[in-house]
């Protein structure tokens, strides 16, 4: 049964949200704040709207299926920006909101008279979000950045991958995701001071900065050791067993066995008990100096069986071990459906649209997805009009002149 609009519960019901970025790293930031029950009213250019909406791998009907997702619990309104009649109808929105998100290059805002410093001037309360590939300073600042190169300049893709081919992407946009949730977090944050303090202020996120920050001791393994982590695929550098194995019915399963105690339930489980105290495999260390003469190992054992009783066998020993899901596995799975991990939404165009469903989950206030994103302008009228008080003729005729 696919879920009908609502209207918001969460625990930020009491937010608005002015969003006034485009693609993935803002946008993404105003999606998680929706999901957690801000309104969230989205400013597009009139008559094109976010590129987001035409992209996307695979289209239905000539449509985004991205689309549905990263604008979900958002309104849609065309403002042109670029005209000062626009400009001043942003005003009027920002200062009726708690939060605007944007994600343009530096100095964009500014030249639009919706920079920071202006904006708080008439409005103090005025948290606003703002995601670049470099930040707001230095000398990179004024550089276009995507999050390919984020990711590049914050490590993550030089240890990604094989190390027999050039640094590989993960399959997802990493670094502008990362950015949008750094971005959530900063602004939660910052609405938590206003309530202490009653004052705004500005959030800074970093496409490479918020790379950076997941990459774990790279640094100081540099500066202290001088060791350079490089790309090891699947496994991870003297840590055994942790890698990818065969199994009977010709899939792949994961097996995360590293752990003394852990290698030793492993090692009965394949019949082998006395591996767990053989001197070659007994200790941590022993077992990463002989990584692939363990892995050919254990490999000979799970290509033996197959994939179903091989993890049934594994779970009930206590090993962490799991399929490598694709979509139509967590379409299937127990799990997903427990943990209702996928929501499925009335879609006008698409009928009932399944999706991921709003994380963390929150015991007392959770969150939700009330809708799939909307259509261009969808909220015209309802924002200008109930929210800014704008009669029909005014509405009517600054969408004859191309500002709405």
């Amino acid at each position: 049964m696919a879920v009908e609009a609502t209207k918001s519960t969460g625990p930020l019901a009491d937010l608005r949200v002015v969003e006034m970025g485009q693609l993935l790293a803002g946008p993404f930031c105003g999606q998680l704040l929706g999901d957690l029950g801000a309104e969230v009213i989205k400013l597009e250019a009139p008559g094109t709207g976010d590129p987001m909406r035409q992209w996307g791998r695979e289209q239905s009907q000539g449509k985004s299926l991205w689309w549905p997702v990263v604008a979900r619990n958002k309104k849609s309104v065309t403002c042109n920006l670029r005209d000062e009649a626009g400009q001043r109808l942003a005003c009027q929105l920002i200062d009726r909101a708690d939060i605007v998100i944007e994600n343009f290059r530096p100095g964009t805002m500014e030249r639009w008279n919706l920079g920071f410093d202006r904006l708080r001037e008439k409005h103090p309360e005025l948290i606003m979000t703002r995601v670049t590939g470099y930040g707001q300073t230095g000398p990179y600042a004024p550089r276009a950045g995507y999050g390919s190169i984020g990711e590049a300049m914050g490590g993550i893709r030089y240890v990604t991958g094989d190390p027999e081919h050039a640094p590989a992407r993960t399959g997802i946009s990493l670094g502008d995701s990362l950015a949008a949730v750094f971005a959530t977090i900063g602004t939660l944050a910052a609405v938590h001071h206003r309530t202490k303090t009653g004052r705004g202020q500005m959030v800074d996120s970093a496409i490479y900065e918020a790379v950076l920050a997941m990459m774990e001791s790279l640094l100081p393994e540099w500066a202290v050791t001088g060791y350079q982590r490089e790309r090891t695929g699947p496994v991870l550098p003297n840590v055994a067993p942790s890698n990818v194995y065969p199994t009977a019915g010709g899939e792949m399963i994961l097996v995360a066995a590293n752990q003394d105690t852990v290698f030793a339930r492993l090692a009965k489980a394949m019949g082998r008990p006395e591996l767990a105290t053989d001197e070659r495999y007994a200790t941590h260390t022993a077992r990463g100096a002989r990584m692939a003469e363990l892995d050919e190992l254990i490999a000979g054992w799970t290509a033996t069986i197959e994939t179903g009783d091989l993890l049934d066998r594994l779970h009930t020993a206590g090993v962490p071990a799991g399929r490598i899901f694709t979509a139509r596995d967590m379409f299937a799975d127990p799990h997903f459906a427990a943990r209702e991990a996928i929501v499925r939404l009335a879609h006008p165009e698409f009928g009932e649209l399944p999706m991921q469903n709003v994380f963390p989950k929150l015991s007392e206030t959770p969150g939700a997805v009330r809708h799939p994103g909307p259509a261009l302008g969808e909220h015209n009228h309802d924002v200008y009009g109930d929210l800014l008080g704008l009669d029909p003729d005014t509405i009517g005729q600054l969408s004859a002149d191309g500002i709405i």
